[in-house]
């Protein structure tokens, strides 16, 4: 018995170590490529980034900031004002120790905006703080009291306003007149009534009326005159050629559907209708190079049409319509826009937000859109702000806040000149 116990006690203890899991030994070795480990793993390639999009300035107060625009055309951002309609928009040279205009803007809240140039970009100047909209502009050599030219405009709230230069760059506004009850709509300058000695700014209002300021008031001020009450709104209006040593006439279209001529004499003012229209007539424009022996007008009427209007050298008007287009045109501008200056192009601008070319040919007129806006328009005018074209620009403006410009590329009409294409 004694002899069996190590025997039996060597034969368990070897069967205890047969039995040892092999993970807690030395794991068995294999010919098979071990698994990298999570810091082993390979960095993948970087991907190839697309080219970046090229930054485009959106703010005309640093640089020129482009927008869409059809092919021939350049456009750009002159002011956004943050969404606040934009009612009248126009060019003057109202800073005379600049080389190039400004354009005077006016808006729903009663500001008026003169927006300088330099190399592209806009520096806007807020003038006025009316709190009703502004409508009607006017500019000229008015006010003998002061250096420089002026520029006039009135407001929802019946009050004119006259913006002055002083020095090089100050610009001021101030209240020359209140007339209680009326809105001012239209405003034109210049020497309209003999019976006043110098020139004069003339006032249309709703209700119906028209005014003369005469800058011959105490203190500087103004001397405001009713001359007449009106049917209807004059909604615009343009000072017509004048023959020398005679005051000039104003020609003018009124929600009535009327273009009429007003002429001024000794005796008050005299009214000759030269066009009824059964749908109310917006806006006006007179062909550039206009003399007193001739005349070729421009208007717009609500229902979409475009008429041209030209006084013949025996002094007759033929009419005709050279435009059916969409309802509430809102905006019209003579002049040389296309590639050959003696080409009759005109502009327009409205309620369809589009800007069309009007272009006069053999076969009639024909229409091209040169761009949209983001809003419904209400103002579109021609001034002259680039130089590196034969032609000039157009400014507009309307319900969105924005005053966009639009101007032929550089060389446009120069082809004889090395421009960049």
């Amino acid at each position: 018995m004694r002899a069996r116990v190590p025997l039996l006690v060597t034969v368990c203890l070897l069967l205890s170590l047969a039995l040892v899991p092999a993970a807690q030994g030395e794991p068995p070795k294999s010919d098979a490529p071990k698994a990298p480990t999570t810091e082993e793993q390979p960095t993948p390639a970087p991907e190839a980034e697309p080219d970046a999009e090229p930054e485009v300035n959106t703010d005309p107060r640093k640089a020129e900031a482009p927008l869409p625009a059809a092919g021939g055309w350049h456009a750009s951002l002159v002011l956004d004002n943050d969404g606040v309609g934009v009612w009248t928009v126009k060019s003057y040279q109202l800073l005379d120790h600049l080389g190039c205009p400004e354009i005077v803007a006016l808006d729903d809240k009663g500001h008026c905006h003169v927006l300088m140039s330099y190399s592209g970009k806009w520096t806007p100047i807020r003038m006025l703080h009316d709190g009703g909209w502004l409508g009607g502009l006017a500019h000229g050599d008015i006010d003998a009291r002061v250096d420089g030219t002026e520029v006039y405009t009135g407001s929802r709230r019946g009050n004119v306003y006259q913006i002055r230069r002083y020095g090089h760059t100050l610009l001021d506004g101030r209240l020359i007149a209140h007339i209680d009850g009326r809105e001012i709509h239209t405003i034109v300058a210049g020497e309209l009534d003999p019976r006043s000695e110098g020139p004069e700014v003339l006032v249309f209002t709703r209700p119906g009326g028209l005014y003369r300021l005469t800058p011959d008031g105490e203190h500087g001020g103004f001397t405001t005159t009713k001359l007449m009450d009106l049917k209807g709104r004059v909604r615009d209006a343009v000072v017509l050629p004048a023959v020398p040593g005679r005051p000039a006439s104003v020609a003018t279209v009124s929600r009535t559907g009327r273009l009429e001529l007003l002429t001024i004499g000794v005796g008050g003012p005299v009214w000759k209708t030269l066009h009824k229209a059964p749908m109310g007539m917006g806006r006006l424009a007179l062909r550039a190079g206009a003399s007193p022996e001739r005349v070729v007008l421009y208007s717009t009427h609500d229902d979409g049409r475009i008429l041209r209007h030209e006084r013949g050298r025996d002094g007759r008007w033929a009419h005709e319509t050279i435009y059916l287009g969409p309802q509430g045109p809102r905006g019209i501008a003579a002049g040389a826009f296309g590639e050959r200056p003696g080409v009759e192009t005109v502009a327009i601008f409205g309620y369809s937000k589009k800007v069309e070319l009007l272009t006069r040919t053999d076969k009639g007129w024909t229409a091209t859109t040169l761009f949209e806006d983001g809003d419904k328009g209400h103002w579109l005018s021609a001034a002259e702000l680039d130089g590196r074209n034969a032609t000039r620009e157009l400014i507009l403006c309307g319900f969105g806040g924005r005053v966009v410009l639009l101007a032929r590329p550089p060389g446009f009409g120069r082809e004889e000149l090395a421009a960049e294409r």
